[in-house]
């Protein structure tokens, strides 16, 4: 009998590009609305005191930043770097500036003032820099808002562990869940974080305003003036808002009349929030990225 050929097998179909693991916030998350909350400002010093208390990042930041001579570049350029990763700007864009933030970490390492060795993706430290995005929006929440519900972190903590895996960190270094979280945060600012010269030189910056921006058209005093009254309710916000046991470590002083004027503070500002359009909360770029989303199809 004449054997029939087979026909041939089809060409196989190429496999897609694989995509890092993870997930770039998009128009229906959380993060979008909290990460971009105008409120966010009033913990942002105390953000950034958190982050360099890592000894790893407090000798990284000090040795590599260049932040004292070009600080009003390196506040834009980190802004433009968390407006990308946070997705504002596409998912696409947010996934480049993920794998953009990890290269450049490769090369950032050496030998802090106690004679250790450190390194910028050392997984313990880029951890905790992310770390402290979900903390700054709960806590601005909790302390400025009306406060998260659980089922609502859960899900705000969720994505905030999708972004932690498209920026490269590892699954098994990262907690589980919201009240997992808060044990490992907890146990980082007793027990690892540190008092350093990148802390006190941050504090010490602190006390005056940033220098005029580029351009500035004004005379220096014009924009003194201006800047200073800002300033120190930005120190007093960062300072309220740190952890006791941090401003203890760092050798800030906070009274009780201090409290309790942050305490009115803070009320006054839950109260305003309650009565703001939702729409009006947002910072320029996430309220501009929310609009464009519900205008295009679908959404």
């Amino acid at each position: 009998m004449e054997r029939l050929d087979t026909p041939a097998s089809p060409a196989p179909v190429a496999a897609p590009p694989r995509r890092p693991a993870g997930a770039i916030p998009g128009p229906a998350s959380l993060t979008w609305r909290y990460a971009g909350d105008w409120r966010g400002v009033f913990t942002s010093r105390s953000t950034l005191l958190l982050q360099v208390a890592h000894p790893v990042v407090g000798a990284g930041v000090g040795d590599h930043s260049g932040f004292v001579e070009d600080r009003w570049g390196r506040l834009m350029r980190t802004l433009e770097s968390a407006n990308s990763f946070l997705g504002y700007r596409g998912e696409e864009r947010g996934r480049t500036e993920a794998a953009r933030l990890r290269e450049i970490h490769r090369d950032i390492k050496g030998v802090d003032a106690q004679g250790r060795r450190y390194h910028a993706l050392n997984p313990e430290a880029y951890l905790w820099v992310h770390a402290t995005l979900y903390h700054a929006m709960v806590h601005t929440q909790r302390v400025f808002g009306r406060g998260l519900e659980p089922a609502r972190e859960a899900v705000l903590f969720r994505e905030w562990r999708d972004l932690a895996l498209a920026l490269g960190i590892t699954g098994r270094h990262l907690p589980e869940d919201p009240d997992a979280f808060r044990a490992y945060f907890d146990d980082m600012v007793e027990n690892r974080l540190e008092d350093n010269a990148t802390v006190q030189l941050l504090i010490e910056l602190d006390r005056r305003p940033l220098p005029p921006p580029p351009k500035w058209p004004l005379p220096r005093a014009a924009w003194t003036g201006l800047a200073l009254p800002p300033s120190r309710l930005m120190r007093r916000t960062g300072i309220a808002t740190l952890p006791p046991v941090l401003r203890e470590r760092f050798g800030l002083r906070w009274t009780a009349a201090d409290q309790a004027r942050f305490g009115v503070f803070a009320r006054s500002v839950r109260a305003a929030g309650a009565a703001t359009p939702e729409r009006l909360l947002y910072s320029p770029i996430a309220a501009r990225a929310l609009r464009t989303a519900r205008r295009a199809p679908g959404g």
